[in-house]
């Protein structure tokens, strides 16, 4: 029996849609083989995850478990991925509306090689920072949940030892880019150092990026200023 799901229904039902969507474009980008990886979207005091065993490329809606805050199943037929601690952990610490945790093969061999992915580029500004990696511990533990939500302090992803990535944002459509940017990060880091020791960018050299960032509103289109005759 699960319980009754509460008032939100419409945002719920919302999240599954989004869940089972965000499942099947990183499935088609090659970032979830299989039935490795989860996705959830934070729904008010509910959390849309992916069921455990689901195969993401075929996600749907309906396979789309609800939980609540404490885990809980409100509805769905199956149960929640066995990361759920991991997805709820974070939930609980930063004011995440959506997670995605993937096994990419780039990350994940990143994530057996070095402590943190140094900032050879200035895409780890998307993250905050360097991207650290989180001790390794079994999957679906408190013990690997709370390694996570300590390499997150002040980041927007993480990578777990031996294991895989994490990214968090405001809502799925952010946090899918930001797991797509990692990727191309590690996978980066991982031709540079096949050819040699990666040149790393300095504190001043990313501050002055960060600062053109803001200046330009990097990232987002405008209008031209002056339109073509």
């Amino acid at each position: 029996m699960t319980a009754p799901v509460d008032s939100a229904g419409e945002q719920v039902d919302a999240a599954r849609e989004q869940v089972a969507a965000a499942c099947r474009r990183l499935a088609a980008a090659g970032l979830v083989p299989g039935t490795s990886g989860n996705v959830s979207a934070r729904a008010g005091h509910a959390v849309a995850v992916t069921a455990t065993g689901l195969g993401l490329a075929e996600a749907t809606a309906e396979g789309i478990s609800v939980v609540g805050l404490d885990g809980t199943l409100l509805a769905g037929r199956y149960e929640a991925t066995s990361e759920l601690p991991l997805h709820l952990a974070v939930y609980a610490r930063y004011p995440a509306g959506a997670i995605v945790h993937t096994h990419a093969p780039a990350s994940t061999a990143v994530s057996c090689l070095v402590e943190e992915v140094p900032p050879i580029h200035y895409a780890t500004l998307s993250f905050g920072g360097p991207v650290r990696v989180a001790p390794f511990a079994t999957f679906g533990t408190p013990e690997l949940a709370e390694a996570v939500v300590a390499a997150l302090a002040d980041r927007k992803g993480a990578l777990m030892a031996n294991h895989g990535a994490i990214t968090w944002a405001g809502d799925l459509a952010q946090a899918v880019e930001l797991t797509a940017v990692l990727e191309w990060l590690c996978e980066v880091y991982l031709r540079a150092a096949a050819a040699g020791t990666p040149r790393v960018l300095t504190g001043a050299q990313l501050d002055a990026v960060a600062r053109a960032m803001r200046l330009r509103s990097y990232g987002t289109v405008r209008p031209a200023q002056t339109q073509p005759e």
